[in-house]
């Protein structure tokens, strides 16, 4: 089982104190608009490692106008052990982490707690810019591998020192050899580890009854990018090579960072961009279900799963087909919607908690089944 049994947030964005103690099984938030339902699954997505579901400054995420700073500590059943996890952050200051009362880094979340989510702003996902289709696979990708956020620190670190070298327009290749080496051992980490994700995902709908489309994903380079990226030795040379280019440019044009990720939909053999934009948040609904069910074959438990406003626009069959889903995997999928009427199809297969706002702040009180 991966599941949290208790969540305390404090001064965290509208909730004074919120206190939930829930069990494995789906649990359905739903309240009136900015009653505080997002901000609530939010608090769930820091106990991951980044800024969770909405990339949020630290400062951002603390109530006004008290701004004493904000506090999320949670109960983890991880398989077969119990963590206690806190993380919190003062004004103007980065996060902390303690597991188990003992301060660990972010990238220690990884490794205990895998949490998937899918938001309204993802919604656009095909049609904008790839940085965000990037970050999709990252998650995806972190689910299963949780070094793989090292890879990516080290990786932007490094890039980040070469092109400054780049903009002060410094030709000397000496200046260059060990933060390209450095770049092309995290690169081609980066990419193996983001190929062997892409072909997880495939796999588990290959597989999957489902009532979602299949989406088929590929990796993509612009302008060709390196002819072996899995390879540090090509990647280091494709980066020296290039050096004349990037000087003219300011930046690094090619690695793993101008990636992107390729998504068709299967059954009309249609780029996921060109998709209407209900077949293109199915897609991204089958893989996320895609992405719990192969780490569920993985881990031996499905991960948490974070599903903010997501039956908002899926008809009555289309939400049946989604619950029944989530209480297959047997994953604690924690989903908002502005009515308990959302939630019907789930009955007593779920927890209900209802989020309203009292003179300015936001109330949760767990409720029996609508």
């Amino acid at each position: 089982m991966l599941a949290l049994s208790e969540l305390t947030l404090s001064h965290f964005r509208s909730h004074r104190r919120a206190v939930l103690e829930v069990d494995a099984r789906p649990i359905a938030i739903y309240g009136g608009n900015g009653a505080g339902k997002t901000n609530l699954i939010e608090a769930v997505s820091m106990l991951s490692p980044g800024r969770g579901l909405r990339r949020a400054a630290m400062d951002d995420l603390i109530r006004r106008p008290e701004s004493l700073g904000w506090k999320v500590t949670s109960v983890l059943q991880s398989l077969n052990q119990t963590h206690e996890i806190s993380t919190f952050a003062e004004p103007s200051q980065s996060r902390q982490v303690k597991i188990d009362d003992k301060t660990s880094p972010q990238t220690a979340l990884g490794r205990i707690a895998r949490i998937l989510w899918l938001v309204p702003s993802m919604d656009r996902l095909w049609i904008e810019g790839a940085d965000g289709r990037r970050r999709f696979l990252d998650r995806a990708t972190l689910s299963f591998t949780p070094s793989h956020a090292e890879a990516v620190l080290s990786y932007e670190k490094a890039m980040r020192e070469r092109n400054r070298l780049l903009k002060d327009m410094v030709r000397d290749p000496h200046w260059y050899v060990a933060l390209e080496r450095q770049m092309a051992e995290s690169g081609a980490v980066i990419h193996a580890n983001r190929t062997a994700t892409i072909n997880e995902l495939n796999g588990a709908q290959a597989i999957a009854t489902t009532g979602f489309p299949t989406a088929e994903l590929s990796l993509i380079h612009p302008d060709g990018g390196c002819e072996a990226p899995d390879d540090p030795i090509a990647l280091a040379l494709t980066f020296a090579n290039n050096r004349a280019r990037d000087l003219a440019a300011g930046r690094a044009l090619h690695g793993p960072h101008r990636a992107d990720l390729g998504a068709r939909y299967a059954e009309k053999d249609a780029l996921a961009k060109d998709c209407s934009t209900g077949e293109q948040k199915a897609l991204l609904i089958s893989l996320i279900l895609a992405n719990a069910r192969a780490l569920t074959r993985d881990l031996g438990a499905p991960p948490i799963l974070l599903l903010d406003e997501v039956a908002a626009h899926l008809d009555a069959n289309r939400r049946a087909a989604l619950y029944d889903e989530i209480c297959t995997l047997g994953a604690q999928a924690w989903m908002t919607g502005t009515g308990a009427e959302l939630f019907s199809e789930l009955g007593s297969r779920a927890q209900y908690v209802e989020v309203g706002d009292e003179t300015g702040a936001s109330t949760v009180t767990q409720r029996t089944a609508p």
